[in-house]
């Protein structure tokens, strides 16, 4: 195992990366069970208030996301300087993205049912970074045999198809296929195939004639919601703590 981590990670120079991601998730984990305890009014701790204002813990997450971001880079890949910044800049990315709803709306929503995008965007994040540290680069980079590198046009077209299929799949409405698809192309194959969701951009300007196109893509889109959208919510309320209730308070009370 040491030798694998040292391999694959200390020498190509991702333990920074490492780092901030293991910083970010557990930071997240931590600010969750924090909260869930304020808002069950148990253990020692309280919310943070300055004349009479409720300090947010993205605020905190801001200033240190900087800092962390500044000294990344500035220290390189390797060094301690690196791996100090890495994990400061995780923690204050972890922060930030517990409250990402809050930012969103600009309102207190962090119990509410639009609360839950921070969860969606911190694990969408975390899976990402691990992607990337597992060797996948954007755009299918890494899927360029050696010849196709020194071919620029063949690899300027892989590019140029790799991206158009992404945007497609954006267009379609399907952002979390694009963004996977960033990483892995056939994923954003998949997406740009097959029909556009309701209400993309898509969908209003090429499917406005085609109503057996709309009609599909209205029942098609219910299935998979109704498929997947209970999963998502279940794993949500595991991780964020929203099937949790309080006695005596709202179902969104305050932390």
């Amino acid at each position: 195992m040491g030798h694998w981590f040292s391999r694959n990670i200390v020498e190509p120079g991702k333990l920074p990366m490492f780092l901030a991601l293991t910083s970010f998730v557990l930071t997240f984990l931590v600010t969750r069970t924090v909260t869930r305890l304020i808002r069950a009014g148990k253990g020692p701790f309280r919310n943070v208030s300055s004349g009479g204002v409720h300090i947010h813990h993205v605020v905190p997450g801001v200033v240190l996301t900087i800092l962390g971001g500044f000294g990344a880079v500035g220290s390189g890949r390797h060094g301690v300087g690196a791996a100090v910044f890495a994990v400061v800049f995780g923690i204050g990315a972890g922060l930030v993205l517990d409250e990402f709803a809050l930012v969103l709306h600009l309102d207190d929503v962090y119990w509410s049912d639009d609360g839950r995008k921070s969860v969606e965007v911190v694990v969408l994040t975390a899976a990402l970074v691990l992607l990337v540290l597992a060797g996948f680069s954007p755009l299918g980079v890494n899927d360029v045999t050696a010849e196709e590198r020194q071919d620029r046009v063949s690899f300027i077209l892989t590019l140029v198809l790799n991206f158009v299929l992404v945007l497609v799949t954006l267009v379609k409405g399907k952002f979390r296929m694009a963004v996977l698809g960033t990483l892995i192309p056939f994923v954003a194959i998949v997406g740009a195939v097959r029909l556009a969701r309701p209400g993309s951009w898509w969908s209003r300007h090429l499917y406005g004639r085609r109503h057996r196109a709309r009609a599909r893509s209205r029942i098609r889109t219910y299935r998979h919601d109704k498929r997947w959208v209970r999963v998502r919510r279940r794993a949500q309320d595991l991780i964020g703590g929203f099937q949790e209730r309080v006695p005596g308070r709202g179902s969104t009370p305050p932390r």
